[in-house]
């Protein structure tokens, strides 16, 4: 088994070869004076079961590109078997056509990395559950519920806590972690008039005296769980905090983080946090690297990954 690493995981892939016990692969990643990208495998790959961790993260067009190429200089370096593990699969919020004319993005990355030459793909918390039918190849979805559960029970415990889903279409994600801790459901009513624009029309269940847990798949600018969170405590919480696995974390998301009455958002490793994500007081992350590595390891020695999903 070989582990490479794209540039945009460098640091996750190091600690999850850490935990195997392993050295990452030696590849050679470079730019032309165009920004054209150069790869080429420095090791010998005939015959390996070989992992490469690239999130799609931003740059995300870059790193998309950059895994398709190393995908492709594996498969003519006679690689057995390519695993694309994408912690972070970029595009997965156009699931669907939202117009007449408008793209699903998500179905034509699937294409793309099935044609550059990946066997199979290991991810963590798609977007939306449709999206393994993309693939034509095996897929693997891991889950954050686990490593998310166990953070909250062990810093909060299960006393007057409730689980809050910031839109109706992440009721099952909540859901799973509030059975996880013994805890209540409340569900938002969000109503989004464009892109990056939320607005809450009403709290379904009762906030009032609790100490609230949100729980989404993915933090963008930040606008849709601050506005939750503010309304939250209008509606009498005593505390809000959030549990969100990809920190994609655009501008102006730090910002509006700090000015918000949101307590604490812990995010998975799944995206590399820029200086200003990882300076930030009231963010904190959470490694996904132990599951990955039992993941990948299991993978490997072709046993069922299925029990990872309890």
């Amino acid at each position: 088994m070989k582990i490479l690493a794209g540039n945009s995981s460098v640091a996750l892939a190091k600690s999850v070869v850490q935990i195997l016990d392993l050295s990452l692969a030696q590849a050679s990643i470079k730019h032309f004076a165009d920004k054209e990208l150069f790869v080429e495998i420095l090791e010998n790959v005939r015959g390996e079961d070989v992992f490469i961790i690239q999130s799609t993260s931003y740059p995300a067009n870059d790193h998309l590109m950059e895994l398709l190429i190393i995908l492709d200089a594996l498969r003519r370096g006679s690689a057995r078997r390519i695993t694309a593990v994408i912690p972070y699969y970029g595009y997965a919020r156009q699931d669907r056509k939202t117009s007449p004319r408008s793209p699903i993005s998500a179905k034509l990355t699937a294409n793309l990395i099935t044609v550059a030459g990946a066997s199979r793909v290991l991810t963590f918390d798609l977007h939306s559950a449709q999206i393994q039918g993309f693939f034509d190849i095996p897929l693997d979805n891991l889950f954050s519920s686990t490593v998310f559960s166990q953070d909250i029970i062990k810093n909060y415990g299960k006393s007057n806590v409730m689980v809050v889903s910031p839109d109706i279409g992440g009721v099952g994600r909540a859901r799973a972690i509030a059975k996880r801790i013994d805890s209540d459901l409340a569900i938002i009513d969000k109503r989004r008039e464009r892109a990056g624009v939320s607005e809450v029309v009403n709290i379904i269940g009762d906030v009032k005296g609790k100490n609230l847990i949100l729980i989404d798949d993915i933090i963008d600018t930040a606008g849709t769980l601050c506005n939750a969170a503010h309304a939250l405590m209008d509606a009498g919480a005593l505390s809000v905090r959030a549990y969100v696995t990809h920190g994609v974390l655009s501008n102006p998301a730090v910002e509006r983080i700090m000015t918000s009455p949101i307590h604490e958002i812990v995010v998975t490793d799944s995206i590399q946090g820029n200086e200003e994500v990882v300076n930030c007081p009231k963010i904190r992350f959470l490694s996904i690297a132990p599951l990955l590595a039992e993941g990948i390891k299991r993978i490997s020695e072709e046993k069922s990954v299925s029990v990872l999903f309890d």
